[in-house]
């Protein structure tokens, strides 16, 4: 299941710098709505629906956890940042910027405010032919028809012309040269987020740690001292099982694989939780599994301090986590943090998110994904 929704906007401009309009809008779309994914070629279009100087039409993908309504809002905040005037007059006008919601998942929403798909899209080249670019597994909800079929019974004969291919922000970030990465850090830092965000951005396999599934976690929390053992023993079979079996098999329709752990974790939290008996027989196991298992190309830890830590536990609600103690979470951040400088031979980045929310602030997430550019160009150099 997708944790993001899919929106397609159709955005154009026909007064002023046409061109210089539309790539200020991609780019502010980026940084405050959603990841721009897809960006249509650039077409030439006439006015439609009144007497103007022609437009410059194109359609973009965007991925965004927001609701219809706060997209929106977005938009309209961006049109006015613009420089969009809205006269109140009724009809069609030229604009600087327009952005309009052409589909929202494959929802529909019938409100004062907001008509989704849009009422016009089937008639409007402009429109369908920049959306036909995008190669969308997307059927209008109400005419259960694809971009490809709607564009074919389209009324509209306006000639649109490719003016040129345009940039968008994500093709400069290189995930795709790497085939394993993974993404750790502390028990409530959104490593899981951040991994399915970036797989569905970047077109990745998802490896996802299976604690849900472990019988051993919520006794753990309860009674460590009798629990510990057996449930260490347990992930590290499970982490050992899921990983060769995951990075092991291609997928012919994904670029690369992202998790949300690298298998060294078990070694982390056995040295905490394990007393020194039980940690050298554990050690002994893992020094052997650790030999057969790849290495991430790259290893990203999201550093986050103890006191955010215990906000976001107890935000998630978990029932098991919630006597989680600060200084068990301290121990895990040096266990990371001394293991990470040990690692000579590992492709590491370390960000700090303490103060950061890439879930509900688009901006937060766009600094993740430009420090791990920053750490690629680096290596390259």
């Amino acid at each position: 299941m997708k944790s993001q929704h899919q929106v397609i906007l159709s955005v154009g401009s026909n007064q002023g710098n046409r061109l210089e309009n539309i790539e200020n809008c991609i780019v502010l779309l980026h940084k405050a709505v959603g990841t721009v994914i897809k960006v249509s070629r650039l077409y030439e279009t006439p006015s439609w629906g009144f007497d103007s100087d022609s437009f410059f039409n194109c359609a973009l993908l965007i991925h965004s956890s927001n609701s219809a309504q706060k997209v929106l809002n977005q938009v309209l905040k961006i049109e006015k940042k613009l420089g969009r005037v809205r006269s109140g007059v009724v009809g069609y006008e030229s604009r600087i910027i327009d952005i309009d919601i052409i589909a929202f998942d494959e929802e529909i929403i019938n409100s004062d405010k907001l008509q989704v798909p849009h009422r016009l899209m089937q008639n409007r080249n402009f429109v369908l032919l920049p959306c036909q670019d995008l190669k969308l597994d997307w059927k209008h909800p109400i005419f259960k028809k694809t971009i490809v079929e709607l564009l074919k019974e389209s009324p509209d004969e306006s000639i649109c012309n490719v003016v040129q291919y345009l940039k968008f922000p994500l093709q400069s970030i290189a995930l795709e040269q790497f085939n394993y990465v993974a993404f750790e850090g502390n028990i409530g830092a959104g490593k899981t987020t951040l991994a399915t965000k970036i797989a569905e951005d970047f077109n990745a396999k998802t490896v996802l740690e299976r604690f849900a599934d472990n019988p051993f976690l919520p006794k753990f929390y309860k009674d460590q001292n009798r629990y510990a053992f057996p449930l260490e023993m347990s992930f590290l079979a499970d982490r050992y099982q899921q990983l060769s079996d995951d990075l092991a098999q291609f997928d012919l329709f994904k670029d690369f694989i992202v998790a949300d752990y690298h298998i060294f974790k078990s070694l982390i939290f056995a040295k905490i939780t394990l007393a020194d008996d039980e940690y050298r027989l554990y050690r002994n196991l893992f020094d052997i599994i650790y030999k057969e298992m790849p290495k991430p190309d790259l290893y990203v830890y999201l550093y986050q301090n103890s006191e955010r830590l215990l906000q976001n536990i107890k935000k998630r609600g978990r029932s098991y986590e919630q006597k989680i103690a600060a200084d068990y979470l301290d121990k895990i951040n040096n266990g990371y943090l001394d293991y990470i400088k040990s690692q000579t031979d590992l492709n590491v980045l370390i960000i700090d998110v303490s103060d950061r929310d890439f879930v509900k602030n688009q901006e937060d997430y766009i600094f993740i994904l430009n420090e791990i550019q920053k750490k690629i160009t680096h290596k390259q150099n």
